[in-house]
């Protein structure tokens, strides 16, 4: 029967596909390339099975008190002045079982919920190597070893997907922007609060939620696929600079506090599309598998709850690996394919042409006066009601009462 397992990435799916998977009595070692568990980050939503998953866990609770208590956020035109005013939930089409949280902290709550779990950070995986019995593995840093399983949870440039499933390029498909998230100076004053502007092409937001005492601003783009390495912080800030330095409002004052920010993040809006998540001993789980992007809002709820599928389906197989990733693919493979068509939100949120976002700012002018607005945004948040449950969980036996500090040594 398989016993060992070996999870690449420490950030959601790998605690909780940890957590599940030790329930179920196997023996699980988390590796994770930063040297230390991330803390902070921006704001997610955890909606749908997702937190049917969380309260299986026995940690549903604790993560609601994490919440971010937005109070609400305001529309902008290109001056700066607001446009419309809605509430937290109405702005993120938010039910009331779902919890807006940040990152960091629901990273940091499901990594304490994995007792018995070893993590090993600062390193990184550089081959796998299968037979019959297992898979042996190479570090960066450490000793070689063997597992009976590897499981990538490692994101959207997961390392354990390019070297058993080849080049990221076959399996990304780009919405055709970038994003930009980092914490800067509260410089409007915002208290649990967000302030959404637009422009032709390109989209900033600042934020500010009850655990910041600064903000957090976020750029969204049009972008052709650029060419710069992806660990090329610099150049990642001087393309960002590049594209907003003409966007007004308080766009230069936050673009000056860019150098400084710790927590610097630059990626492509992508989403990853692959035939099969698992080759052989080789699985992958979360956005190193499906990733929906961050337009679709989803990646968090999809870890979370491919990760419990895929920890049920291994245990039920009985060490079967083979039946146990068809069974996993079987079950969550239409859940992934409505929740990742959310990555079309991407056309609300950034407006293409001066026509469009003219228009735009018209139809949020007149909201409050238009008789059947409040219907439309009842479908929008029944559309994503519907795609966060399109999926029945399966039983799967926890022992949410079990809780001590994960283990975390190093290689």
């Amino acid at each position: 029967m398989t016993k060992s397992i070996l999870v690449s990435g420490a950030s959601i799916a790998g605690p909780a596909l940890a957590y599940w998977l030790r329930e179920h009595g196997y023996t699980v070692t988390v590796v994770e390339r930063s040297p230390e568990p991330r803390t902070g980050g921006y704001k997610i939503d955890v909606r749908g099975r997702a937190m049917e998953v969380l309260d299986r866990m026995g940690i549903a609770d604790e993560v609601r008190l994490h919440h971010t208590d937005m109070r609400g956020g305001a529309f902008l035109d290109r001056r700066g002045r607001t446009v419309v005013e809605m509430d937290a939930d109405t702005v993120g089409f938010r039910e009331p079982t779902d919890v807006e949280v940040l990152r960091g902290d629901l990273a940091r709550i499901l990594l304490g919920a994995t007792e018995g779990v070893e993590y090993r950070y600062g390193d990184s995986i550089t081959s796998l190597t299968e037979d019959e019995h297992g898979v042996a593995v190479t570090f960066e840093r450490s000793l070689p070893r063997r597992f009976d399983l590897v499981i990538g949870a490692d994101g959207l440039h997961s390392v354990v997907r390019a070297l058993a499933f080849g080049p990221e390029e076959r399996f990304l498909r780009s919405l055709g922007h970038h994003i930009a998230i980092f914490s800067v100076p509260n410089l409007l004053g915002l208290d649990r609060w967000e302030t959404i502007q637009g422009e032709k092409g390109r989209s900033l937001n600042v934020y500010s939620t009850r655990q910041d005492t600064a903000a957090k601003a976020s750029f969204l783009f049009v972008s052709p696929e650029s060419a710069y390495e992806r660990r090329d912080t610099a150049r990642q800030q001087q393309i960002l600079a590049e594209v907003f330095a003409p966007h007004g409002w308080i766009a230069p004052q936050l673009l000056d506090a860019m150098p400084a920010a710790p927590d610097f993040y630059f990626d492509s809006l992508s989403v990853v599309e692959m035939e099969s998540w698992s080759a052989g001993r080789v699985a992958l789980v979360g956005d190193a598998a499906y990733c929906p992007s961050p337009a679709s809002g989803q990646g968090t709820s999809l870890a979370l709850v491919g990760a419990y599928v895929l920890a049920g389906e291994l245990a039920a197989a009985g060490g079967d690996h083979k039946a146990a990733f068809a069974a996993y693919e079987q079950r969550m493979r239409h859940f992934v394919t409505v929740n990742q068509k959310l990555s079309s939100n991407i056309k609300r949120m950034v407006s293409g042409s001066r026509l469009t976002l003219w228009l735009t700012t018209l139809m949020m002018r007149l909201m409050p006066y238009l008789p059947g607005t409040a219907k439309i945004m009842d479908k929008v948040r029944a559309e994503i009601r519907d795609v966060s449950n399109a999926i029945d969980l399966p039983d799967c036996q926890s022992r949410p009462e079990s809780r001590t500090e994960p283990v975390r040594n190093g290689l």
